[in-house]
């Protein structure tokens, strides 16, 4: 298999930066549905795909979402063009049959814990799939997780099985006035080689 070129590294890893101010540009539906079908191709175990995802869009769902936003988080999700609020099924073993075997059904009904732990791990990993499939189609992101998820849960998803995760606001960055990208660990002080 090819790796990516350095400007292609570059995009979606070093030169990328989570903003918090928009540039007044629409995010298409094309361009949402563009970023699923990245997203859509990341591993899970068990191929069990437990993300949903909910676009937020027009200004009737923004205020929805905004009386369970932390303050500090308003003014730059009520400007992004898209908010993302990424979810997870709590009943995703019940499309396993489809997605990989009738079988594995069983593994999940048989311990709420597994399910549990499951749906929540690999909806997070979807999230960053998420985040990286953006950035490669040239959007940027603002994920967050400050917000009250119970009543998210209750406005949008009330009678369903979702559970949300965590929030991503998408759209064309403003980038200037950006701070310098605050420091990361190096290889020596995250990771051991046993």
């Amino acid at each position: 298999m090819d790796k990516l070129d350095e400007t292609s590294l570059d995009l979606i890893f070093r030169e990328a930066r989570t903003v918090s101010r928009w540039q007044d540009r629409e995010v298409s539906r094309e361009t949402l549905e563009a970023l699923w079908d990245l997203v859509r191709m990341g591993p899970t175990s068990a191929n069990c795909s437990p993300m949903r995802v909910t676009f937020v869009v027009s200004d009737a769902a923004k205020a929805r979402l905004e009386p369970f936003l932390m303050s500090a988080n308003v003014e730059q999700t009520m400007a992004a063009p898209v908010v993302s609020i990424l979810a997870y099924d709590t009943k995703f073993y019940e499309h396993l049959p489809r997605l990989f075997m009738e079988e594995a059904v069983s593994w999940f009904t048989s311990s709420a814990k597994l399910a549990q732990e499951t749906a929540f791990r690999n909806a997070t990993l979807q999230g960053a799939y998420f985040i990286l499939g953006a950035r490669a189609l040239g959007l940027d992101c603002g994920p967050m997780s400050g917000f009250d998820g119970g009543g998210v849960d209750k406005e949008f998803f009330d009678g369903t099985s979702f559970k949300s995760n965590f929030l991503v606001n998408l759209g064309y960055g403003d980038r200037t006035g950006l701070d310098p990208r605050a420091y990361r660990f190096a290889f020596d002080e995250a990771c051991e080689i046993v």
